[in-house]
């Protein structure tokens, strides 16, 4: 019967195999705009924008993120059990001490970033601090040196560069369409490309849209089984997801761009309602509770 233990080398191939159908995504992308206006330097432009974008995001990642986030340096004499938590338990997975961050906001969350493990960063709220008990953050810095050591880090923030390049290039398109007019419509292949185009690259934003959340939910179950596995105790972090989800406003510096980073949404548990739900970043927080608590029994 298959566990959340026997999942995680299919969920990582299919991260893996979802980043490629991303990168084809924006190639077709480029590729349609450039029948459509005849012009084969729009689709070289497009893979070289791309590949740019994904070395941006490889090398400065991390700094980005954080300064998104309105994090900053977390200051060792003040943070004393968080730093030996997360020493602790970095010794126990093996991997290297992260750089530590605090983003002063009273929502609990937090969130790992960086290209490698030798360049990691984990960023904790002041709020997640003042909520949760020991057993419970040591519970969430797992899961986030989970993520870290499997290579998540650098996967979701590709996924997020893929996924903003995707909506430019069809916002620029749609915005050329209606100001400059259409291409050579006048030939009938022509003509139905170009309807094709237009409804392919109209679609596109909604189609990287629900592959990154499909991405997204996968790395979470992920990292909460390897974070239950890491502390040996499942309880922990299905107790403080309990607390974290019971918390109803959203973070101060909630951006669409990097919800799918945070642990939980940072939107808070009201934009988890209605037909919201089809587009959240995160599983339920009931059924990663519920998953955890089943690794007891």
């Amino acid at each position: 019967m298959a566990t959340l233990y026997t999942q995680q080398a299919s969920n990582t191939r299919r991260t893996w195999l979802l980043m490629a159908v991303f990168l084809a995504l924006v190639v077709a992308l480029g590729y349609l705009i450039s029948f459509y206006y005849n012009n084969q330097a729009i689709l070289y432009i497009a893979i070289v924008f791309s590949l740019a974008m994904n070395f941006a995001s490889y090398w400065w990642s991390d700094k980005i993120v954080l300064s998104l986030a309105g994090a900053r340096p977390a200051d060792h004499d003040s943070n004393t059990e968080l730093y030996h938590i997360v020493e602790n338990l970095s010794i126990t997975a093996g991997l290297p001490m992260p750089k530590l961050y605090i983003i002063e906001d009273s929502a609990p969350n937090a969130f790992a970033t960086g290209r490698d493990k030798k360049h990691a960063v984990v960023a904790v709220t002041s709020g997640l601090l003042a909520m949760l008990n020991k057993n419970e953050l040591e519970g969430v810095i797992a899961h986030e040196l989970s993520h870290i050591g499997n290579r998540d880090i650098l996967l979701s923030s590709v996924i997020a560069v893929l996924v903003g390049l995707i909506a430019i290039l069809s916002d620029m398109f749609i915005r050329s369409r209606f100001i400059f007019g259409g291409g050579d419509d006048d030939n009938k292949a022509g003509g139905v490309m170009a309807i094709v185009g237009i409804i392919f690259i109209v679609l596109s934003p909604i189609i990287a849209t629900i592959i990154q959340l499909a991405v997204s939910r996968q790395r979470e179950f992920l990292a909460d089984t390897d974070g239950a596995l890491l502390t040996r105790y499942p309880e922990g972090l299905a107790s403080a997801l309990e607390k974290i989800g019971a918390y109803n406003q959203p973070m101060t510096k909630a951006s669409n761009a990097m919800a799918h980073m945070y642990i939980s949404n940072p939107f808070g548990a009201k934009a988890a309602k209605g037909i919201s739900k089809l587009f959240m970043t995160h599983p339920p927080i009931e059924e990663r509770v519920a998953k955890l608590r089943g690794l007891n029994s």
